[in-house]
């Protein structure tokens, strides 16, 4: 199985990262967890004839993909700008249709922000049930010296979250 993990922050250290980090620590070997750190290279959707090539190889991650895994903070209540550019160029192509899909939002507040990315997983047809989604409000706090999350409850909770996507494969 192959989960493509998408962070919404452009930030190596971001939180979003560091959580995306983590979860690969903790996954089975028999899953390949692959953290996209392209999103930095892709332009602005423009809808032009020609895709480049850095688009071309974000859309084949996906398609590749068994289930993609966004982990993302909110920006001014909102998605951040990097993440939906990413995802806008999928609009018209369709990898995202009927692939499952999980969200987790690791932010200060974050409520808007995923709603508005939930919001645009609909609109794009994903598999994305409740099950399959997290708010972690007031994530900095969350989180060690090392960038580790220190509450296991929340481990358990992003667990679960896991379990649901890879159900969603089978």
């Amino acid at each position: 199985m192959r989960i493509l993990a998408i962070p919404g922050s452009l930030r190596a250290n971001s939180s979003s990262n560091q959580v995306l980090h983590q979860i690969a620590s903790f996954l089975p070997s028999s899953i390949e967890f692959i953290i996209y750190e392209g999103l930095k290279n892709i332009p602005a959707f423009d809808d032009s004839e020609i895709v480049p090539e850095s688009v071309l190889h974000f859309k084949n991650l996906i398609k590749e993909a068994d289930a993609v895994l966004i982990c993302t903070p909110e920006y001014a209540f909102g998605i951040p700008g990097a993440l939906k550019n990413a995802i806008d160029w999928t609009v018209s192509s369709g990898e995202l249709v009927e692939k499952p899909v999980a969200l987790i939002t690791a932010s200060s507040q974050g409520e808007k922000g995923h709603a508005a990315m939930l919001n645009v997983l609909n609109a794009l047809s994903t598999q994305t049930p409740p099950e399959t989604t997290l708010l972690i409000s007031f994530i900095r706090a969350k989180l060690n010296n090392k960038g580790e999350l220190k509450d296991q409850a929340l481990l358990i909770e992003i667990k679960e979250v896991l379990n649901s996507l890879i159900a969603l494969c089978k």
